[in-house]
């Protein structure tokens, strides 16, 4: 069953590569304007982008999973790594698919670390927005107690310093 299957896992890997390395490049572009601070429309515009390839990545999962399952393997370092030692076994030349893996393994794990830094950025971005937001309508942003009930309460006494 190995030698029909493997065609369409060496196909299925190929794709995955590239859509990580889309992926990749695309977080690259996304970091890179998030230290320009360009306008909110373009990391939209990035975000969506980014949905799409990580759909197109899950799809590729779903589907290396339906091959490996071909085998009684689950999807994951193991389960490939374990096909591929199948493969090689019955005679298929795997060395590409081999480096194809390592590839894909180390660009997703970029990826990762690259979408947290960038999380990081729009995080820190967004907090000083909102101290800004609060600023601007009179509130300190120190300035919140609990009430009775033990409820997160911003300062009672304040004034809005600019109307919108």
């Amino acid at each position: 069953m190995i030698e029909k299957t493997y065609p369409i896992t060496e196909k299925l890997l190929a794709n995955g590569l590239r859509t990580a390395q889309n992926l990749f490049e695309l977080l690259t572009v996304e970091s890179d304007k998030l230290k320009q601070k360009i306008d909110p429309e373009a990391i939209a515009s990035i975000a969506a982008g980014k949905r799409d390839l990580v759909a197109q990545l899950e799809q590729f999962i779903k589907q290396l999973g339906q091959v490996l399952a071909t085998e009684q393997l689950t999807v994951g370092s193991d389960g490939i790594k374990k096909y591929l030692a199948k493969a090689g076994a019955a005679g298929i030349h795997v060395d590409g698919t081999w480096t194809s893996w390592a590839d894909l393994a180390k660009l997703c794990e970029n990826c990762r670390a690259l979408n947290e830094q960038n999380g990081a950025s729009i995080a820190l971005l967004s907090r000083h927005t909102q101290r800004s937001l609060q600023i601007l309508r009179g509130k300190s942003p120190l300035a919140a107690t609990y009430g009775p009930d033990g409820v997160t309460r911003n300062e009672l006494f304040s004034h809005t310093l600019i109307s919108v």
